[in-house]
């Protein structure tokens, strides 16, 4: 249930005069969560909005088709079935209102965040309201974790890791003895293991060689899953969740050669990735445990001076990380200041992933952690990868 007040003492600290959810058709996932719509035995076909105000009563605007949608929620109902009893409701609504918070993001900068449209921000601003992001609430009441969630999450990031090395060790053995083996093969091999281990996920893992571990988003397929051979570059990057209502992701990428030694390029941008990391982790665990405030673009930045000034520049592909939560790509703040510029604020709840990566026409390497902030302090949830692994046979 959707803590009204702790909603309210967090407008007031942040001088707003209320948060408007608003959702059509499931367009905002986020209000839907927020509001207790989003697990079914609810149609949600029509336009709903939901205010809470910084002092006072809340009130809602429903379609009398859907008038008992938000009956769970404290506060006033206004139905309407008309556009022009909706005009009419929208205008009592927002009485009183000059600065709301809504999900917004000027320009679109974030997009996992812009979910209002263009027509709903006009009819708002036509009414002399304000609207800005509403990113940093959507944090503490959306995106952080609880206690139980960061127990589901660590309990996957084991079983990742232990997914992992298992890839690892079939990878060593096929070497080994000579047995054919593809980068589809080990990745249904692992698709098995997540079973095993009681994960689920919205997609197979990356299992990469050679030239494809050089495109980030790359996944075999049966018809084209490429052999794995000796002395290339091999990337995993697997990410699950516990099979458990509430459960939250973990997400990982390692990297290994299939020979003997690791060739002096990949070994040196390899080294670069994991000083990116850890100067991201350091800034952190730093602001955390000093109690600052750090914003996601600043993390990312911090990461990206080191590959910058190691020459890497030019092989960066995408941002230091993302949020985590009960998808993948979670609702929080992201490692960002290179696809987009986020400014929200790594809060304590907040549970993200940390993924310099640097990418060639040869191979790719990257290093992904994950970390969590609480309160007083901020936390990497699993081991760190320090140098490429060697698979072949000694």
């Amino acid at each position: 249930m959707l803590d009204v007040a702790a909603v309210q003492r967090a407008l007031g600290a942040e001088g707003l005069d209320g948060w408007l959810l608003y959702d059509f058709h499931g367009s905002n996932p986020i209000a839907a969560k927020l509001a207790g719509l989003d697990s079914g035995g609810h149609m949600t076909t029509r336009r709903w909005y939901y205010l809470i105000p910084a002092a006072g009563e809340p009130r809602a605007v429903v379609h009398a088709i859907e008038r008992h949608n938000l009956d769970a929620l404290p506060g006033e109902t206004i139905v309407y079935a008309g556009r022009r009893q909706l005009d009419e409701a929208l205008t009592r609504l927002l009485r009183g209102m000059r600065r709301i918070a809504m999900e917004y993001s000027p320009d679109c900068a974030i997009p996992y965040l812009s979910r209002v449209d263009a027509g709903t921000v006009e009819a708002i601003r036509r009414r002399g309201v304000e609207i800005v992001s509403s990113g940093d609430l959507v944090q503490q009441f959306e995106a952080a974790w609880t206690a139980t969630q960061l127990a589901s999450h660590r309990a996957a990031s084991e079983a990742l890791y232990r997914i992992k090395d298992r890839a690892f060790a079939a990878v060593r053995a096929a070497l080994a003895s000579g047995a054919p083996l593809t980068e589809y093969a080990l990745q249904q091999q692992m698709v098995a293991w997540f079973e095993e281990e009681g994960l689920v996920s919205d997609s197979p893992p990356v299992v990469a060689i050679g030239p494809n571990s050089g495109n980030p988003h790359y996944l075999p397929t049966a018809a084209h899953g490429r052999p794995i051979g000796t002395d290339q570059v091999l990337l995993l990057d697997l990410w699950g969740k516990r099979r458990e209502p509430g459960a939250v992701f973990a997400d990982i990428t390692w990297v290994a050669v299939t020979g003997r030694t690791v060739p002096p390029e990949p070994a040196r941008a390899f080294r670069a990735v994991v000083e990116a990391r850890d100067a991201a982790v350091a800034l952190v665990e730093e602001t955390a445990r000093a109690g600052r405030d750090v914003r996601g673009w600043e993390v990312d930045r911090a990461a990206r001076t080191v590959l910058e000034r190691a020459g890497y520049g030019d092989y960066i592909l995408h941002r230091t990380g993302h949020s985590l939560g009960e998808t993948v790509h979670g609702n929080g703040v992201h490692l960002d200041d290179y696809e987009t510029h986020d400014d929200r604020r790594v809060l304590p709840g907040a549970g993200f992933t940390i993924e310099p990566g640097l990418y060639f026409d040869e191979c790719g390497v990257r290093t992904e952690i994950n970390m969590f902030r609480d309160a007083r302090d901020a936390v990497v949830t699993g081991p760190r990868q320090m140098e490429i692994m060697t698979l072949g046979s000694s």
